[in-house]
């Protein structure tokens, strides 16, 4: 960790600072704009150019081009060309990063060349691949950090030209204002300031929670885990603020029926399962797996139903369909990946909505400070933590944290943990970790302030650990624990929310993937045909 942190300090100004670093400033009349610009990196050592596909990668240095307004109020036209500038040069050095690995690469083939080991000893030739690989290992991270590079210059040009349309119709603005009389009682600066102030956009997540809209229904919910639906046990659920209940019928296939008979409204899942039917304790209807009653003890046998939701299995999984619009087709898949096998399946009933669980998971900045004495004990603070993540998509990876995450809809996050060492992150990506943890959590809307999670944990090392007695219930102990820390946190957002404070009041940088779920939820509310465009990202 202590090794990605000084490895983001050799990031310029520009990219560690949020992009809201370009403040207008009034100087008496026009605008300005104070500019932080990459091209004052110091110079980190130029490189051996030995190479026949070298060409490839010989692009003149822009450096010695550089517009002389560092520090300076610019106009439009200037801080644009500042902001082109800074994409040249990140173009430049990504570049060399490259070529410092092709490079390093070459050196590596020099040295396990047959003709060099006849005069090399063992212990030369491992000390120099030694040094090799951590020149490697260096040279990899210098190539992540040029892509954070280039995407912040692309961002901060995006930045620009849309202050320069706006400036441009602020002219147009200020020239309709000069041309019309005003009153004597608005002051200058009072004009000056609201002209000045840019929008900073904001999420509303405050009061009581509202219905679910039915849009929100109209996807496959995995809901138990095939291991705990024996032949001759049923599983009550609530989603959606209603009740039903999970049973195998004769064929041993699972089914999903409302949790309520259908003679006297009494809890099914109180009664006992027979011969692949539900029994209502009360009289003793028989339910099957499409609701259909098929036993009335006592009386004369009725047409009766009850409700029931389509109902799959699938990779251990028991998959249901609350929504009204027809299932989908298929069942996504939520196996993890190849190599990793699953060593807990833990379900848990929690008292918080769904969404502020959702909030929760996808941040990972507040583990140095919330998990003080779990998994994050002994963490440093790192200056400047990131989620980098494509245009568009709701997957990425933290930095300088080795984790991978995705938010999968309608409630499904998905983590890979790299560990180079027990309790220790060095700042290296998943990819260069040895061994990782992957973990599935889904959260089901049980109510508006109850959700039901289903967590799953697998690993892609130690598969001795499946066979030690009562490893589970250590598995659950530490997940709880985990867990604990959250909620007390969670539980008090959501005291607050429900009387009337916001929990999304001023989004950062590290809230991209909350941000971008909490879009993606607004916008099927309102039943929007696409996803949101994720420019609207930039004000993080």
């Amino acid at each position: 960790m202590a090794t990605a942190a000084a490895a983001l300090s050799l990031l310029p100004v520009s990219l560690r600072r949020p992009l809201t670093s370009f403040s207008k400033k009034g100087n008496g009349g026009r605008n300005g704009i104070k500019v932080f610009a990459v091209f004052g990196e110091e110079e980190r050592g130029s490189l051996e150019k030995r190479s026949t596909w070298e060409a490839i990668f010989d692009v003149e240095d822009p450096r010695p081009r550089v517009p002389h307004f560092k520090g300076k109020l610019l106009d439009m036209n200037q801080a644009l060309e500042v902001a082109m500038f800074d994409i040249q040069y990140c173009d430049w050095r990504a570049r060399q990063d490259l070529l410092s690995i092709m490079l390093l690469h070459e050196k590596v083939v020099d040295v396990l060349n047959p003709l060099a080991r006849e005069f090399k000893s063992v212990g030369t030739m491992k000390k120099e691949l030694a040094e090799l690989q951590e020149d490697l290992a260096q040279a990899h991270r210098e190539v992540h950090i040029s892509e954070a590079r280039v995407g912040a210059a692309l961002d901060k040009l995006a930045y620009m030209e849309k202050l320069v349309n706006e400036r441009l119709l602020d002219d147009r603005r200020s020239d309709q204002f000069n041309s019309e009389a005003q009153s004597p009682s608005i002051s200058s600066s009072s004009i000056e300031t609201s002209q000045n102030k840019l929008p900073r956009r904001g999420l509303n997540v405050s009061g009581p929670v509202k219905s679910y809209h039915p849009n929100l229904k109209n996807f496959w919910y995995p809901v138990a885990f095939s291991c705990d639906l024996k032949d001759d046990t049923m599983i009550p659920i609530d989603i959606f603020e209603e009740p039903w209940v999970i049973f195998r019928g004769k064929d041993g296939q699972p089914g999903c029926v409302q949790n309520t008979c259908a003679h006297r409204a009494c809890p099914l899942h109180l009664g006992s399962v027979t011969e692949g039917r539900i029994q209502c304790p009360y009289h003793g209807w028989e339910y099957s797996t499409d609701g259909k009653c098929e036993k009335m003890p006592s009386t004369k046998l009725l047409n009766v139903r009850i409700r029931s939701l389509p109902c799959f299995e699938q990779e251990g999984m028991v998959w249901i369909w609350p929504g009204e619009a027809p299932p989908m087709a298929t069942i996504p898949s939520l196996k993890p990946p190849p190599g990793f096998k699953v060593h807990a399946e833990i379900v848990m009933e929690l008292p918080i909505e769904h969404g502020l669980l959702l909030d929760n998971l996808l941040d990972l900045a507040h583990a140095p400070f919330t998990h003080t004495s779990t998994f994050a004990k002994g963490w440093s603070v790192p200056s400047l933590v990131k989620f980098l993540t494509p245009a568009s998509g709701m997957q990425g990876y933290w930095d300088p944290y080795p984790i991978d995450m995705e938010f999968r809809p309608p409630c499904i996050v998905f983590s890979t943990i790299g560990i180079s060492k027990p309790g220790k992150l060095k700042g290296k990506t998943t990819r260069q970790c040895s061994t990782h943890l992957h973990q599935l959590h889904v959260c089901l809307p049980s109510s508006r302030q109850k959700t039901r999670l289903l967590y799953r944990m697998s690993l892609d090392f130690a598969p001795f650990l499946k066979n030690i007695p009562f490893m589970h219930l250590l598995w659950r102990h530490f997940a709880e624990k985990v867990l604990n820390e959250d909620l007390r946190l969670v539980i008090g957002q959501q005291e607050r929310m429900l009387n009337g404070d916001n929990v999304w009041n001023l989004p950062v940088s590290y809230d991209k993937l909350g941000i971008r779920y909490r879009r993606w939820r607004d916008a099927l509310e309102r039943g929007a045909k696409q996803l949101p465009s994720t420019k609207q990202d930039e004000y993080l």
